[in-house]
């Protein structure tokens, strides 16, 4: 129905309706009383909401727009606003630390009937609120926390959550593993959080379709555990303890996409909760449809801001055969960065190229008891038959020393190549072993693969002058790149220090026609830079699909488009 509605009123409205609607004036609530919360837990005086714009058809056509205001604040045409209430966060040329937001008392008829709903998987304990208001690997902060968190076992309690909140205007943020980098799961407005972790079953297997049916509180290691007697796995392999909901919903990675694919190549459909409460499926189990609008794609990589997703099918691989994984050295990461792409352009078929340099070598060596030379290092796995894999290992071996590479070594033993990517995985917590008392400002950018060898050595030169200690990692088949950027936040010149060095990987990837976000999603610490990579025609289109699906906007508020976009 919601989907539906969109279109419905589309007929009643003329271009005269569309011209006052568009120079409206806008006008305050007098419904609601807010008030704007600052860092320092003062309350500003109250701000008028302004209203917003309900399209009447989404910006996945080309036909004409139409639209009629709305009961949702707009923070988008006035710069006196956002100077009087400090609420620029994420906006363009931003530089917040904390997230604000509105926020307003929940009502205790909610709460009762999220009582009604939930039953006892339902929180409002201070420390429950606080572990799932500030995210568990990220530096990203609010100044507020969720009110309630809420365990839904079903669709159909998260639908009655989801309907409630639309009725009473309360926010909603979904939550998952928690391994998310770029505050997705904060709570700026308050507001309910929806734990989905509850919600991890596995309710189809097609092993002769090889697609899976789950829910998205599964995680995808737990996945691939369930998936191996039936020789099939799920490829996407992003950090340990992400949840299939949450990969979805920031439309992530991981290592083996150069071969896989993202997680947008690897959903054939999903099921939705909308703002209102209804249940939208995206498509059929199909491998392939030209029936309508890509409603999977609209919701992979929305971050919870149209819809709470409450099944995924996924499409599944074999286990491959066989399998090699080598490692070799580099005097310099320009080395490193110009072999990975004289791979892909050989067209290799590899699984895995990862680049780490000497920096994230130590740590690993410090945090896992190893020897491991402390120069650029490249790791690449080759799967298929025995002889495919061994073949294609020679090759990369000759491309290695012809570009300054030693020391080529590989493992074909299982227990041997598992060790060598756990080491790769837990790079983050060999981090932290190298500077316990830190945290970590972690970013990632992608370019295309022919910019990838400039891009790092320019922003290697940029954190190797700098005063903190950063290290590299790198996806780096196609061309995904990750700093780690460790400061004590107790200090404030450190912090801005690890934020001016992620501006300059950011906005020289932007410049070499890359993304601020390969794949950790945008959040709110990735909004300030979309208007120079999207511009602002793209962000009002986005703001209007959002407006359309969501017109209280209590899905996940603060997250992706910046507060400054209007239409």
């Amino acid at each position: 129905m919601a989907f539906s509605r969109l279109f419905s009123s589309l007929k009643s409205l003329n271009k005269s309706t569309l011209r006052n609607s568009l120079f409206h004036t806008h006008r305050p609530h007098h419904h609601i009383k807010t008030n704007v919360i600052s860092s320092d837990n003062k309350q500003t005086p109250n701000v008028s909401w302004l209203s917003s714009l309900l399209p009447v058809a989404i910006a996945f056509s080309a036909g004409s727009f139409a639209f009629k205001t709305l009961d949702s604040p707009a923070l988008c045409d006035s710069s006196n606003l956002h100077a009087e209430s400090g609420l620029n966060y994420g906006g363009k040329d931003s530089t917040d630390y904390a997230v604000k937001g509105y926020r307003r008392n929940i009502p205790q008829q909610l709460i009762d009937e999220l009582k009604d709903i939930c039953k006892d998987n339902m929180s409002m304990d201070y420390n429950e609120r606080h572990f799932h208001g500030k995210p568990q690997n990220s530096f990203h902060k609010a100044v507020n926390i969720p009110d309630v968190v809420v365990y839904p076992r079903s669709e159909e309690e998260v639908s009655k959550i989801v309907k409630t909140c639309n009725k009473h205007k309360v926010p909603i943020i979904p939550y998952g593993g928690a391994t998310s980098i770029e505050g997705h799961t904060l709570s700026p407005s308050g507001g309910v959080c929806i734990d989905m972790t509850l919600m991890k079953s596995v309710k189809a297997l097609h092993v002769e379709d090889m697609d899976v049916v789950v829910e998205p509180g599964i995680g995808w290691m737990e996945l691939n555990e369930y998936l191996e007697p039936h020789g099939l796995f799920f490829p996407l392999d992003p950090g340990p303890g992400a949840t299939i909901g949450g990969m979805c919903a920031t439309r992530c990675s991981g290592s083996l996409a150069v071969r896989y694919g993202t997680m947008r190549d690897n959903v054939i459909n999903l099921k939705v909760v909308l703002a209102d409460g209804d249940i939208a499926k995206t498509g059929s189990r199909a491998r392939k449809s030209a029936a309508g609008y890509d409603l999977t794609r609209l919701m992979i990589g929305s971050e919870g801001t149209l819809g709470v997703i409450t099944e995924v099918t996924l499409r599944l691989q074999k286990i491959p055969q066989y399998s090699v994984v080598a490692m070799c050295n580099f005097p310099t990461i320009k080395d490193a960065a110009d072999v990975a792409i004289a791979t892909m352009k050989c067209g290799i078929q590899v699984s895995r190229v990862e680049l780490l340099d000497e920096v994230q070598v130590k740590a690993i060596n410090v945090a896992n008891s190893k020897d491991l030379p402390e120069v650029p290092t490249l790791m690449f796995e080759f799967v298929g038959t025995e002889a495919y894999a061994r073949e294609q290992t020679l090759i990369v071996q000759k491309l290695v020393s012809e570009h300054n590479g030693s020391d080529f070594v590989f493992a074909e033993d299982t227990e041997t190549k598992k060790e060598l990517w756990k080491i790769r995985k837990e790079a983050l917590w060999a981090c932290f072993a190298m500077a316990p008392n830190c945290e970590a400002m972690i970013s990632d950018v992608c370019v295309p693969l022919s910019h990838l060898a400039e891009l790092i050595s320019k922003s290697k030169e940029e954190l190797d002058a700098s005063p903190l200690m950063c290290m590299v990692v790198a996806h780096a088949g196609d061309g995904n790149f990750h700093t780690l950027i460790m400061f004590d936040p107790s200090k404030e010149e450190q912090r801005k220090e690890a934020e001016r060095l992620n501006h300059c990987m950011v906005h020289t990837a932007l410049s070499m026609e890359g993304t601020c976000t390969g794949e950790h999603g945008v959040g709110t610490g990735k909004m300030k830079y979309l208007e120079e990579e999207l511009g602002i025609e793209a962000l009002r289109t986005m703001k209007r699909i959002k407006d359309a699906l969501d017109p209280n906007n209590i899905m996940n508020p603060g997250k992706v488009i910046p507060p400054h976009v209007c239409f």
